[in-house]
């Protein structure tokens, strides 16, 4: 989260086991708590992967710098309406690029990739997140 002081990336803690309405709940009470400078070292402590979006300013795609002791970042970038192929018809369609930074002392490159085949698959067909 970009603050006037710097940027500050709070944790997330058991992601996996959330939904996305709650994540969202709390994404939203930390960028609070960030702007009110009231975030505490419990709240950016014990990271293990991260998320950095600069698409939410119009960046088409970036790479970003893993931060210790994280296993791996994503960088999300702009969705761009562009011309698409959609059964042999050109048709408006939405992309979005993303790169995945892995240190590989945690993380292979193939684990990598599957992460980013999951990822796009469930972005592709956003009700799979409902499940």
């Amino acid at each position: 989260m970009a603050i006037e002081d710097g940027l500050l990336v709070p944790v997330v803690r058991f992601a996996d086991g959330k939904s996305l309405s709650h994540i969202s709940m709390e994404v939203k009470d930390f960028a609070q708590k960030a702007k009110a400078k009231k975030l505490q070292p419990k709240d950016w402590e014990g990271s293990t992967f991260t998320v950095s979006n600069l698409g939410m300013f119009g960046i088409d795609e970036f790479t970003s710098i893993i931060n210790t002791p994280d296993g791996a970042i994503l960088s999300v970038g702009a969705i761009q309406q562009v011309p698409v192929v959609k059964n042999g018809t050109v048709v408006p369609g939405n992309i979005m690029k993303l790169s995945l930074g892995c240190d590989h002392r945690v993380i292979d490159g193939a684990t990598g990739a599957q992460f980013l085949q999951t990822l796009k698959a469930l972005l592709e067909q956003p009700i799979r997140l409902l499940a």
